[in-house]
């Protein structure tokens, strides 16, 4: 009867367990043998052995070494392969071990050697080794979506392999998954950059009023510095708001009176006062001036002030010309004054942007702009074909009705951009069949086009604000914990000073 033999537990064909005949094979038996790691196989390593264990070496047998295969050691799991097989990639890692001999060139190549053993060792992630050894025993790179693309190409190129051995498909997926880490790096660095105020306090070391310039810094810029700096930064939008309050009152009819308009103008004069000091401030205790003009913030601070000014500027040129001209050219240089005076009061609206220095969700909404603008472009831009399309739709079919509105194109654009909006305020409608049928596919169309990039905006707005605020939450609580720090320092401080100065401590 036939005996029976061990089972493989494995799907490789040349793979046994407890196979020992690895001493006695030919070279064309190696090269063919692909003697995968087993848990059988894996030792402990350790290059120094101990030298209380050195007479139980002694007393084992000697260890039988395969001239034909290279004992590669991988974090502690040990692999076999064939030194031919290794040579078929002559530039790559093993295949310059397998090649080379000049032990010192080895060695270079290896992290640690043990003679007795006879086997290299390489202080690396064993888990992904699997792939390498699987790439020089049948010539294929196979990449798994579990892995760290980062992680795996680092593995790589230290082992010397190129990306181009691999599955196109598995390329595919390794570069897609690259591209989407990089965006997120790129992202949660602009996300810290966000927070993070133009200059440092390192940057005050060694210059001019170093020291007084660092201490404005930290009042303007960094509010949990101190009580007081958090009190400007309350301040700051206190006045903001009192400014733009200001700005609606002042078109009440009731508040255009003597009395009304003299409150008026000294509150803008106030507010005036107030953000044209904060800007110089900053301006004060910016380290570079080029940078200082360049930041967005500061830009929004310039705007918020200069309208006063310019209006000052322009009524000192006006009663310059009630002096020196005729009175026609008074009255006219009156009115054009009147609009461009109404134009710079109008820009004082934009001071309503100095919030977004102390309001992370307008931070959010600012940078969730920035990173979907492409979105953002082609929703306008499947609005104005809508808009184009739907009108000229409605003018084909309405242009025939007695006393309709939609007499050209141009006129049924504004209804075109109300239906597509979906707010309909009805005040032009279509009269036929087939124009109401027109107007149902407009509305339509615009339910599904103002559904379709709402979630993608909400979803990373909420998720850029939580991870801003996360961040903030972090630099906060680490200046608190600072300041505590520094604060038991001075109180121990103060007490060993008035401990010295104690006439009983002396005795």
């Amino acid at each position: 009867m036939r005996q029976l033999e061990m089972r493989r537990a494995s799907l490789s064909a040349s793979l046994k367990i407890g196979d020992r005949r690895g001493c006695c094979r030919t070279p064309e038996e190696e090269e063919v043998h692909i003697p995968f790691a087993q848990d059988s196989l894996v030792k402990q390593w350790s290059s120094m052995q101990n030298v209380t264990d050195r007479n139980q070496e002694k007393s084992k047998t000697p260890i039988q070494r395969n001239k034909y295969l290279l004992n590669i050691n991988v974090g502690g799991k040990l692999f076999q392969i064939s030194y031919k097989v290794a040579a078929r990639y002559p530039v790559t890692r093993l295949g310059k071990l397998a090649i080379y001999t000049d032990p010192m060139k080895k060695l270079q190549l290896c992290d640690d050697y043990s003679v007795q053993k006879n086997e290299y060792f390489f202080d690396r992630d064993p888990s992904i080794f699997h792939y390498i050894f699987h790439f020089y025993c049948s010539g294929v790179l196979w990449v798994m979506d579990e892995m760290c693309p980062s992680n795996f190409v680092e593995e790589i190129e230290y082992w010397g392999i190129h990306l181009k051995y691999s599955q196109r498909c598995c390329r595919i997926l390794l570069e897609e998954k690259q591209d989407e880490l990089s965006e997120y790096l790129k992202i949660q660095k602009e996300l810290e950059a966000e927070l993070e105020p133009l200059d440092s306090a390192e940057q005050f070391e060694g210059k001019f009023l170093g020291r007084f310039r660092k201490m404005i810094w930290n009042l303007i810029e960094n509010p949990y510095s101190s009580v007081t700096a958090k009190i400007i930064a309350v301040l700051s939008s206190f006045f903001v708001l009192i400014s733009i309050v200001g700005m609606t009152l002042s078109t009440v009819e009731e508040m255009k009176h003597k009395t009304g308009k003299i409150w008026m103008e000294q509150l803008e004069m106030i507010c005036a006062i107030f953000f044209t000091s904060e800007y110089l401030m900053r301006l004060i205790s910016s380290s570079s001036f080029k940078n200082f003009l360049r930041a967005a913030f500061n830009a929004v601070d310039l705007v918020a002030i200069l309208p006063f000014y310019i209006q000052i500027l322009f009524e000192n040129l006006d009663e310059g010309d009630t002096l020196y001209h005729e009175e026609l050219h008074k009255v006219e240089n009156v009115s054009k004054l009147g609009k461009v005076l109404k134009l710079i009061k109008l820009m004082r609206i934009f001071r309503i942007l100095k919030l977004a220095r102390h309001s992370t969700g307008l931070r959010a909404f600012g940078f969730t702009m920035r990173q979907c603008y492409q979105q953002v472009c082609c929703l306008f831009l499947f609005i104005a074909m809508g808009v184009f399309t739907f009108s000229a739709l409605m003018h084909s079919v309405e242009h025939d009705v007695p006393g309709t509105n939609f007499t050209s194109i141009p006129n049924a654009w504004w209804w075109a951009a109300v239906s597509l909006s979906t707010v309909g305020y009805g005040d032009t409608v279509p009269d036929t069949v087939l124009g109401r049928m027109v107007a149902f596919a407009c509305i339509s169309f615009g339910i599904i086009l103002n559904g379709m990039p709402i979630s993608i905006l909400y979803n990373k707005f909420s998720d850029y604000y939580g991870k801003l605020k996360a961040h903030e939450n972090e630099t906060s609580h680490s200046l608190k914990l600072s300041r505590r720090f520094r604060l038991k320092e001075r109180v121990l401080q103060k007490l060993s000073e008035c401990c010295r100065a104690d006439p009983r401590y002396h005795h």
